[in-house]
């Protein structure tokens, strides 16, 4: 019945080893971002064995994390979208990774959740690459200072950068955003070093080819996965 998502899902895996290797590297991390499936295609999907799911809404992180425990699954929960403060509380003990640290005030609310209940929970740090007032993010002059500051948070393992990059109709136009990301990823880690396993965030369903080309660790990809063709 759901066979249009495992030859998505091959089809798309075959093609980030194949990426990857072009770039010199091993791998790339797919989370597979499962907004735009239903819940009965999240379980196929996991049927598959995938690894790492993304979810932008909080509710539903919980909520389609507690149906994959319930139906024997464990793939670790990545919350990619704009976290609020008030949200913290609600996935701190369902959450793998948090790709959107955004402020400082919101870096303080996970360490204290997160101490709470006697966990690590790894980071990325949101750089508005594209410097554009309406998203979120840290401006890129102010990302050394903001990880030195954080990094001293015991519960929270900064781990890297992650960038949505403005929305363009050329997906080759997001690629000096990108670029610039990685350079800053670099400075950064030769600087002071990364805090657990040195990740970078880019590339979503459009983009994904030109970020690993940049230098994504992770990738993030949604509508590719569950399209009907």
């Amino acid at each position: 019945m759901y066979s249009y998502i495992k030859e998505n899902h091959a089809r798309l895996t075959d093609e980030l080893r194949e990426l990857a290797s072009r770039c010199g590297r091993e791998s790339v991390t797919l989370v597979a971002v499962t907004k735009s499936g239903t819940d009965e295609e999240l379980l196929a999907l996991a049927a598959l064995g995938v690894t790492d799911i993304g979810e932008n809404r909080p509710q539903e992180l919980v909520r389609r994390g507690a149906l994959l425990k319930e139906s024997g699954f464990s793939p670790r929960l990545h919350e990619i979208g704009n976290l609020q403060k008030n949200k913290v509380r609600q996935i701190i003990e369902s959450v793998y990774m948090i790709h959107s640290l955004s402020s400082y005030e919101l870096a303080l609310e996970i360490e204290k959740r997160a101490a709470a209940i006697g966990r690590n929970i790894p980071v990325l740090i949101e750089i508005n690459s594209a410097r554009e007032p309406n998203k979120g993010g840290i401006m890129p002059e102010d990302a050394e200072e903001f990880y030195l500051k954080v990094k001293e948070l015991p519960h929270l393992t900064v781990s890297g950068l992650m960038t949505m990059g403005p929305v363009c109709e050329d997906p080759e136009d997001i690629r000096p955003y990108l670029r610039a990301t990685r350079k800053l990823f670099d400075i950064i880690g030769e600087k002071h070093g990364w805090c657990g396993e040195p990740t970078l965030s880019m590339g979503m369903s459009d983009s994904y080819r030109i970020a690993i080309e940049e230098g994504a660790t992770i990738v993030r990809i949604g509508h590719k996965i569950f399209e009907k063709r």
